[in-house]
């Protein structure tokens, strides 16, 4: 789903579509997976923690969700996008990128009340 694009950043290609949800979300089993192959090495996330994306110019939290079809990202109707649903890049932050992001958004690690 995401192979290596730099330093800091992994890329892949995802189904992105506007929902009415308050938080972005992949399938819940691509989540863990991507979160297991991708951070599982370095020991610094749950397979539940969120994942950072970078969708345009900002940067977002991703839960996984059951009800989220395979290979989409759903993102909340405030997300600003006239191209939106469609098939974008999608760039998901390195373990130590992830991390730093995270902190500075306020997510406690082990607390996922912060990031609703």
């Amino acid at each position: 789903m995401f192979g290596p694009f730099s330093k800091s950043y992994y890329l892949g290609r995802l189904y992105v579509e506007p929902s009415d949800r308050d938080v972005p979300a992949i399938q819940r089993a691509e989540h863990e997976q991507v979160n297991e192959q991708l951070y599982g090495d370095d020991g610094l996330f749950r397979v539940d923690a969120p994942l950072v994306m970078k969708l345009d110019n900002g940067h977002i939290p991703v839960l996984g969700d059951d009800e989220i079809p395979s290979g989409t990202l759903a993102v909340p109707d405030s997300v600003p996008d006239d191209d939106l649903p469609g098939e974008r890049g999608v760039l998901l932050a390195k373990p130590d990128r992830a991390a730093e992001l995270l902190r500075y958004s306020g997510y406690r690690f082990g607390d996922d009340e912060t990031v609703a």
